[in-house]
């Protein structure tokens, strides 16, 4: 079992968070040695950075979080933790040393890819011009005049793609809001229908129950009724039982009187 988790099941997340960000450091810089290009480089070194950011964030969470187990850890695992965060320090540091380097060697080659050039071409430049004539100087000065027309009408035609572009993705963008915003709002109805339908079928289920009560209890009363008629038939003389309402007596027998003469 990790001695972490013994502790703290938290301080166990933290830590294998932080080793995930170290392992994804260790890679980056492993694909970093193989980036050429130097805007690549950039962006990769970049993506470093923030995973840098995210590991000291962590480490920090890692930190709170022993200061508040202080007391209520033994010594050992007190000494313990402050190593394994000291490791993790040590770790982060070492990184960020290499990503400082990587730094300076991009910035190092890019100041080479640029200045070198441009001194080359203006000692080219000098050399060329001391063996001009004017006429050839100012032909060379028009040349470089379209050169520059060129490039210029190049980065505007660039530029108003951009924009066209960027005009495109508003609009596509803009259609697509309007399309979830039609999404909900049908989401909604339905939802409201839904609602509205389940009111509907309780109403209905309440309603049926009390029908069906009310039958069960008329025909109960029936059953009442039909019984009592029955045994008050077979049973007339019985005075237990009681007449129904709207239900003649029984008639008695009836003994003609008559008395001799």
């Amino acid at each position: 079992m990790d001695p972490l988790s013994a502790i703290s099941e938290e301080l166990a997340e933290i830590d294998g968070q932080i080793a995930d960000v170290f392992r994804a450091l260790s890679n980056g810089f492993q694909k970093l040695e193989k980036i050429k290009d130097s805007n690549r480089q950039s962006r990769q070194l970049e993506d470093l950075t923030d995973k840098m950011r995210d590991c000291k964030r962590l480490i920090k969470e890692f930190d709170k979080e022993v200061k508040n187990m202080e007391r209520r850890i033994d010594p050992d695992s007190s000494r313990m933790l402050s190593e394994k965060k000291q490791s993790m320090i040590k770790e982060l540091n070492s990184y960020v040393a290499l990503k400082k380097q990587y730094a300076t060697n991009l910035e190092n080659k890019k100041a080479d890819l640029f200045d070198a050039p441009a001194n080359e071409y203006a000692e080219q430049n000098v050399l060329l011009a001391s063996g001009m004539t004017n006429q050839q100087l100012i032909d060379n000065g028009h040349q470089m005049m379209d050169e520059t027309d060129q490039a210029i009408d190049r980065a505007q035609k660039v530029v108003h793609e951009t924009i066209n572009v960027g005009t495109e993705t508003a609009a596509t963008l803009k259609a697509q809001t309007e399309q979830m915003s039609r999404i909900v709002n049908e989401l909604d109805s339905i939802h409201f229908s839904i609602k509205k339908a389940t009111k509907l079928v309780k109403e209905i289920g309440r309603q049926v129950a009390t029908d069906r009560c009310i039958m069960g209890l008329l025909f109960l009363v029936v059953i009442g009724v039909i019984a009592t008629i029955i045994v008050k038939l077979v049973h007339p003389n019985n005075k237990n039982i009681r007449d129904i309402p709207g239900l003649a007596p029984p008639v008695m027998n009836r003994k003609l009187l008559w008395s001799p003469y």
